[in-house]
């Protein structure tokens, strides 16, 4: 391995590595992992990480866009905490493993009004 695989404190992560990360809320219970990330083709922004939810053994999860700005990454975790807990998960909107939404404006606005923030495109 290389120094820089080896060093987890540089402040870029491969998309490779974003995927299958861990997220935990404030509580520190594990609610699943980033499936995958949207990124805004113009700007070249990250604008939702989707997580992985639900489910037994990775089937039947349902796929929730978490804004990106909610994730924080924790280095002692190794993963990203939200300040949610799951309840309000559960409540979230979300979609299907076989779905995918329309990300367009009205949908983002959804998204970031349910978790309280101002959608800033």
């Amino acid at each position: 391995m290389t120094e820089m695989t080896l060093d987890h404190r540089h402040d870029m992560i491969a998309s490779d590595r974003v995927e299958g990360t861990v997220v935990y809320n404030r509580q520190g219970e594990k609610l699943g992992r980033i499936s995958h990330f949207m990124v805004d083709k113009a700007s070249g922004q990250v604008r939702y990480a989707t997580l992985s939810f639900g489910g037994f053994l990775g089937i039947g999860n349902d796929h929730y866009p978490l804004p990106w700005s909610m994730l924080h990454y924790d280095m002692d975790k190794g993963g990203y905490v939200i300040d949610l807990d799951k309840k309000a998960l559960e409540q979230a909107p979300r979609f299907a493993a076989d779905q995918r939404p329309d990300y367009d404006m009205e949908y983002g606005r959804n998204v970031y009004q349910y978790y309280g923030l101002i959608y800033p495109w």
